[in-house]
């Protein structure tokens, strides 16, 4: 087989895996996203004024996915956008099918025999094609088979009404979403604006008796296994001038357990890593803010009062 050949399979091949796992590992944060929002920790947060794109999908979480925990269906992360070829699972099959195939052509087999049988890259298309059509219908043949996933127990989406425009929550969000049980108001909407600064200074001092009072002991996990391995790097990250720029409720519900709600929060910070040792700055700018926007859920046992909110899982936007 002709270099150029084998050149063109191993760049094809490097593109089907980048595109299998760019959108798991390329986050718009360091820290991805991650935790647990109860029954909904596989659906995605339905999108506001503030995260207009619906928010990345939580990748690690101790809430174990199965079909009795997803709000629905096509909302969880495999299939919420971009169709059936938009998800994890439908990713990495595809891509392993494709690059097997990819990898038996340069070796003279594969599907179909690969170029050496079929002579053109117009071949290698045509295979390709067949396979993504014959994916599509097992995928599809398998859907149908399964039954329709169980909503949620309880009504989902925004707080009923406007909600007041202090601090930096503006309007509502998530325009199609029903009414709902739990109702959130100022005092809430006040305490996420205080969680925020306070969790950021807490993470940039490392400070875990605090974190573990803001958090859920899953992100203070989180948060304590992220601060070691900076330190193991020699590095701290800190953490300044944290200022909420605009607000808004993605949705609020209630489970038998907890109450949760998740705010999707545009926000800016001096965010820098440090030498532990010299006090230098090794990457971040100490001057310029950054601006991040992030859909934060917080928790709550049923019933509780507002400062009772702790930080359950953190999604970026």
């Amino acid at each position: 087989m002709a270099v150029r050949q084998k050149t063109l399979i191993f760049t094809l091949a490097a593109l089907v895996a980048f595109g299998c796992s760019a959108d798991a590992f390329a986050k718009a944060g360091s820290n991805g996203s991650a935790g647990s929002r109860g029954t909904r920790t596989y659906s995605a947060p339905p999108p506001t004024e503030t995260a207009p794109r619906s928010a990345a999908p939580i990748e690690r979480s101790m809430t174990s996915p199965s079909p009795g925990m997803t709000q629905n269906a096509a909302g969880s992360t495999g299939m919420n956008s971009g169709g059936f070829m938009s998800g994890g699972f439908g990713r990495g099959l595809l891509g392993g099918l494709v690059g097997a195939g990819l990898i038996g052509m340069l070796f003279g087999s594969g599907f179909g025999g690969g170029l050496g049988g079929l002579s053109s890259i117009l071949g290698l298309v045509l295979q390709i094609g067949l396979l993504f059509l014959l994916f599509k219908f097992v995928m599809g043949f398998l859907r149908r088979r399964q039954p329709a996933h169980q909503g949620a127990a309880y009504d989902s989406g925004a707080a009923q009404g406007p909600r007041p425009g202090f601090g930096g929550f503006g309007g509502v969000g998530g325009g199609t979403a029903k009414p709902v049980k739990l109702e959130i108001g100022p005092a809430d909407f006040n305490v996420f604006e205080q969680r925020l600064g306070l969790i950021q200074k807490a993470y940039g001092a490392e400070d875990m008796a605090a974190l573990r009072a803001l958090a859920t002991p899953e992100m203070a996990s989180y948060f304590a296994a992220e601060i070691e391995e900076a330190a193991k790097k020699g590095q701290v990250n800190k953490i300044s001038d944290v200022t909420l720029l605009q607000g808004d409720l993605s949705e609020a519900w209630r489970e038998p357990e907890s109450d949760y709600a998740s705010v999707a929060m545009r926000f800016s910070l001096i965010d820098t890593m440090v030498d532990r040792a010299t006090g230098k700055v090794v990457s971040g700018d100490p001057v310029t803010p950054q601006v991040s926007t992030e859909v934060w859920t917080f928790a709550r046992r049923p019933g509780g009062a507002a400062t009772d909110w702790k930080l359950s899982a953190i999604q970026q936007a």
